[in-house]
């Protein structure tokens, strides 16, 4: 017996075991491992060899600070003659001399986290060292499985990836770098864990539910954001950032997580919601669970719990501040992999959660995770916050005006909400669109049900137009930032009778959570005359000189037209979102990328206005390419027409396809985003 735990050394084999893991990215100098899969240790022993069947002993695992066996924070489990993958087991795989290799498996329900591992016998307790244990979606057992190989390389593995931005009719991608193998990153990420209200409450039921994804889940999306506890993220939606960061000059993660982390759990200025949604995808992708960043245009936010948006303008058509509803431009949120066992099979896979600070849920600031197919179905009862989700993508509109003598009447004007809901495609940078996933496409079998129930025809045609007054807002094929366009307000006159109105047409700055800022071009028009079934186009000029000066970070203009029946008081509103284009940042790669090996990028970035560029910066990040870190190059004023150049040397650490990101930064032109797949040789 005593040979047997006469241990000289242990060796976790760290480099076969977690590159066996798909655990390697993280480096090679502790073990971290998955669980329902074994893992191999080996103990060499100062004198004698171990005997299978002669000489036993036992191993006890054990994480967080309170630990039970009826909670399965702790397991003690024998030597046995094999490897069962449903509970915590090992087998002497191997004898030769003194050196005994042994294979240990958690069970696929385990909890994750640090673990401790202790060699036992009768007495006496040998330290054997720590582990990591994570989410496993390769293992099939595990509620977080996915089958398919590509997609686990996209939703677990992927370090960089795109979120979607701008507007539906115009979605931009930006780059960011998830980087959730980046050094200190895994620790930052277990100890957000361990700064969550719960675990102060009750360490060893938080610890022990960490075996279920569904929990583990909605915590991380309630310490992402900073409202209740010692999170991640200040939110901030005021374009005051002096005292941080503006949450559109991040270009990933890992700088974020790193500040967290080293400055006391002290929440990170600022972020919104694609900033909170690509850092919750950075935590749960490097705890084991299969996540993806989606946005939502057209996003609701329903405040009252009433499947109803409510919006009240004046008489100028300028919004006023009656309710707390708003629609958002985007709104960004993530989807994790994630079996439910405590629901019928159909409401399993992807599951939405969203980390952004909006309502509160049970009293805490998080949302979800909620079945994406719940959220189709309808079945608003189902946990968690499936109301405040559906309303997201499915809310009803409803617009008002105010008028001067304090009456409201209701606006004609349609606004559909949960438009082109998308993500980064797998394996390619292309837009998925998933809103088949949340809502029901028009024209299927369930739309169609739905119009018979209600007496309509089976087949869907397009109505004609309604009796009346219509109007819509056309805008110009190129809106370059820099550049004065026209847009243009449709006005069509759809009855037998001439037509005397008034119509407001106004461009303002907005941000892309609906608030909006300066004017920057305005037409009151107070005799618009239509002759019956007459069709009139007005022009509004939008020039650089006055809408340069009230850009916000989200290089947003909201065109507002109004227009009032002067005899039937009628009046119709139509809105529309333009996003100004930036120019775009060209990125060459000098030299042939190989890793380990210095390489050489050129950015080039063409000054698009009339007037001088001053304190220009190019800041460049990418996993795997710049050591974790952000290069900065600064190169002072550009003139107008004039190119900003920079060379930038770099050192890949690791081969495969990789995303070398860049923005760019001036008086003038705020984070300009830019990337170029670069793919690095073994």
């Amino acid at each position: 017996m005593a040979p047997a735990l006469d241990v000289e050394r242990f060796d976790l084999q760290y480099e076969f075991n977690n590159t066996d893991h798909r655990t390697d990215l993280n480096g090679v100098d502790r073990l971290i491992v998955r669980r329902g899969q074994p893992f191999t240790i080996t103990l060499h022993l100062r004198s004698g060899t171990f005997r299978p069947g002669v000489d036993t002993f036992s191993l006890v695992v054990e994480t967080g600070p309170c630990v039970s066996q009826a909670s399965g924070t702790m397991a003690t489990f024998p030597v046995g003659e094999s490897v069962d993958r449903s509970q915590w087991s090992a087998t002497a795989s191997s004898c030769a001399g003194t050196e005994v290799n042994l294979s240990i498996c958690s069970p696929p329900d385990a909890p994750i986290g640090l673990y401790s591992l202790i060699l036992q016998d009768r007495d006496t307790s040998v330290p054997a060292g720590k582990f990591v244990l994570l989410f496993n979606p390769w293992c099939s057992e595990d509620t977080v499985y996915m089958a398919d190989e590509k997609k686990l390389e996209e939703y677990v593995l992927a370090q960089d990836g795109l979120i979607f931005r701008g507007n539906y009719k115009f979605p931009v991608p930006t780059p960011w770098n998830f980087g959730q193998f980046e050094p200190g990153i895994l620790d930052a990420c277990l100890r957000i864990l361990d700064m969550n209200p719960k675990f102060f409450r009750n360490p060893e039921q938080d610890c022990s539910g960490r075996r279920n994804p569904v929990y583990v889940t909605r915590v991380v999306s309630a310490m992402i954001n900073c409202n209740d506890d010692k999170g991640v993220l200040y939110g901030r939606w005021d374009n005051s950032y002096s005292d941080g960061v503006n949450p559109s000059s991040w270009n990933g993660s890992v700088e974020i997580l790193r500040n967290w982390d080293s400055m006391s759990c002290q929440p990170v200025r600022y972020g919104q919601c694609w900033v909170f949604a690509a850092v919750a995808c950075t935590v749960l992708r490097a705890l084991g669970i299969p996540t993806r960043v989606v946005t939502n245009y057209m996003s609701a936010h329903d405040t009252n719990s009433n499947l109803v948006i409510e919006r009240y303008f004046d008489e100028n058509g300028s919004p006023l501040k009656k309710t707390r509803d708003m629609i958002w431009n985007f709104h960004c949120w993530v989807e994790s992999w994630i079996k439910r066992p405590d629901l019928s099979p159909d409401f399993s896979e992807w599951q939405a959660s969203d980390p952004t600070p909006q309502e509160k849920s049970e009293g805490v600031y998080c949302c979800g995770p909620v079945p994406v197919k719940a959220i189709k179905e309808g079945e608003l009862t189902f946990k968690y916050d499936a109301p405040f989700v559906f309303a997201e993508v499915n809310a009803d509109v409803v617009s008002f005006i105010k008028r001067k003598d304090g009456t409201e009447d209701k606006i004609r004007g349609t606004v559909t909400v949960g438009q082109s809901i998308s993500t980064k495609s797998v394996g390619s940078d292309d837009r998925e669109d998933i809103t088949h996933l949340y809502k029901y496409p028009e024209g299927s079998e369930e739309e169609r049900r739905t119009f018979r129930k209600a007496n309509h025809q089976n087949k869907l045609l397009q109505p004609p137009p309604e009796p009346g007054l219509h109007l819509k807002i056309k805008t110009s094929k190129d809106m370059k930032k820099g550049c004065d366009f026209d847009v243009f307000a449709v006005i069509s006159n759809n009855t037998p009778m001439a037509k005397l109105c008034r119509l407001m047409f106004c461009a303002r700055a907005a941000f892309y959570n609906s608030t909006t800022g300066k004017e920057c071009g305005m037409k009151d028009l107070l005799n618009v005359q239509l002759s019956p079934s007459e069709e009139k186009t007005v022009p509004l000029r939008l020039n650089y000189t006055k809408y340069g000066e009230v850009l916000t970070p989200d290089s947003l203009i909201k065109v507002v037209a109004l227009l009032m029946d002067y005899h039937t008081k009628d009046a119709i509103l139509a809105m529309r979102d333009i996003v100004l284009e930036d120019p775009k940042i060209k990125i060459k790669i000098l030299g042939e990328p190989k890793q380990n090996r210095k390489l050489a990028a050129e950015i080039i970035l063409q000054n698009p206005l009339a007037e001088p560029l001053e304190n220009c910066t190019f800041c460049l990040e990418g996993a795997n390419l710049t050591g974790g870190r952000t290069i900065r190059e600064t190169i002072g004023s550009v003139g107008p027409g004039k190119e900003a150049k920079v060379k930038v040397y770099f050192t890949p650490t690791h081969w495969g396809m990789r995303k070398l990101m860049v923005d760019f930064n001036s008086n003038k032109l705020h984070d300009v985003k830019g990337y170029r797949n670069v793919i690095i040789g073994k």
